[in-house]
């Protein structure tokens, strides 16, 4: 964080937020805190984290032996590993699956 970005920061907030010897007392603190004491949200600016990346867990998928075999022929036309292609696939079909549902609301 630059020097204009720390100030910028600094004077977004209302009361200090204090120094923390753990993380876990970090966590402690917020889980009571309510940050509207601490930060003006209202002048709060959207960040881009570009290295952030989001956590994985491991599930069982049963799928029938011949949607693996063609996911596979799919893939290997990407020149991507099947399990990438599947994640993309569903995280297309998610996003169109929201963007209907909040659009008929």
């Amino acid at each position: 964080m630059n020097k204009k970005e720390r100030k910028s920061l600094l004077e977004n907030m209302k009361k200090s937020i204090p120094k923390f010897e753990s993380e876990d007392d970090e966590r402690e603190f917020w889980a009571d805190a309510d940050s509207i004491e601490y930060i003006k949200w209202n002048k709060a600016k959207k960040t881009i984290l570009p290295n952030l990346k989001p956590s994985t867990k491991k599930i069982s998928l049963r799928l029938p032996e011949l949607m693996i075999e063609e996911l596979k022929l799919l893939a290997n036309k990407h020149d991507i590993p099947y399990q990438s292609l599947m994640k993309i696939y569903l995280a297309e079909r998610i996003q169109r699956e929201l963007k209907a549902i909040s659009s008929s609301h």
